[in-house]
């Protein structure tokens, strides 16, 4: 393990390695710190988790673990990618309060940052819409809180209008367009806690964060299974559903500037409505499939209010490679929200001819 950094030294130790172990930085994701480890002609996935987003990584892990014990005993035949325990049959590794846990590297897959083809989005609707379906038989109450209020609608509100009385008076002159535009959107906020007290929506295993570079694809670019399960935990079908059409909906993404290039493409919207349910069409009752078009409106405009915030409040989450970075992202999500919602009612058809077929 000669040239491995200590630290991750005394973690593969916790494993099964031998001294002729290498090490390399892999992928692209910007919460944890990941790796590629080469050993005996076998390939691993190697993670330092993120305790500064995730408080209590233990509750990832123990959810990780319920599913897994779930699907063994009820669904062996879906491929899950379960962590590899360590030597004394732990599913984390822990060196000096950081928490690392192993994967096994899945040969002959891939996976994409960006959606190319509406035949992906297809595929990754599917494989959401069949990890949600398949676990159908867990209680979601039964999963752990990985990150408090993640999705929380209201929560994201009120934290808006305070960086609206409390945050920057340049920056709120400045956005005086965009804050006029939100509030008078307000209703997706009285319709999420309309959903929150409603009988009808029912709570279920979500993953929660559903991009395209969360779902393995095999060599013919047909779904494995999802990946990087840190959030799920119980919550709406509305979020899963939201993030797909929030990021497979436009052929750019929440960076573009020229906000001409922002879409909602029908092609792509019918990928996901036929991809997540043909799996969760039995599942989903008629009046969430009726907020089916709503769960895109929900996660965009969450987004946009979430980057107004930051904006506002001088970049002190998300931080800015440039200034004015979080209020082009913020304008970026409002446009694609006016862009859904000049097509909400021919969306709305498309999902009623869906189920209908």
């Amino acid at each position: 393990m000669d040239n491995i950094p200590l630290p991750v030294t005394e973690v593969l130790a916790a494993y099964q390695f031998s001294s002729h172990a290498t090490l390399q930085s892999f992928g692209a994701g910007l919460i944890n710190h990941t790796w590629r480890v080469k050993d005996d002609g076998k390939d691993f996935i190697l993670q330092k988790m993120n305790t500064n987003v995730f408080k209590e990584p233990e509750n990832i892990a123990y959810n990780i673990d319920l599913i897994d014990s779930y699907l063994k005993a009820n669904h062996p035949d879906y491929f899950f990618v379960a962590p590899v325990k360590t030597k004394s049959g732990d599913l984390m590794a822990c060196h000096e309060h950081e928490f690392y846990r192993l994967f096994p590297f899945v040969d002959n897959s891939r996976t994409y940052d960006v959606v190319e083809t509406a035949d992906q989005a297809f595929e990754a609707a599917g494989q959401f819409g069949l990890f949600t379906h398949l676990l159908s038989g867990i209680s979601a109450q039964d999963l752990k809180i990985t990150i408090p209020r993640f999705h929380n609608l209201s929560v994201r509100y009120m934290q808006f209008e305070e960086a609206c009385s409390t945050g920057s008076a340049t920056r709120i002159a400045q956005a005086e367009q965009e804050i006029e535009f939100l509030r008078n959107n307000a209703s997706i906020v009285k319709t999420f806690q309309a959903i929150q007290s409603s009988e009808l929506f029912k709570i279920r295993v979500t993953h929660h964060d559903t991009k395209i570079s969360n779902v393995l694809f095999d060599q013919y670019d047909k779904g494995i299974c999802v990946i990087d399960l840190d959030t799920v935990m119980p919550g709406y079908f509305i979020s899963d559903v939201g993030d797909m059409l929030r990021t497979y909906l436009s052929p750019v993404s929440e960076e573009e500037k020229d906000f001409s290039k922002i879409q909602a493409r029908d092609e792509y919207f019918t990928a996901i409505v036929e991809g997540y349910l043909s799996y969760m069409s039995i599942d989903l009752n008629a009046e969430e499939l009726r907020h089916f078009v709503y769960s895109g409106m929900f996660m965009i405009y969450m987004q946009a209010i979430r980057f107004l915030t930051d904006h506002l409040n001088n970049d002190v989450y998300y931080g800015a490679a440039y200034e004015g970075h979080n209020f082009i992202r913020a304008k970026n999500q409002i446009t694609l929200l006016t862009r859904l919602k000049e097509k909400e009612a021919y969306f709305n058809e498309l999902v009623m001819k869906s189920v209908k077929h």
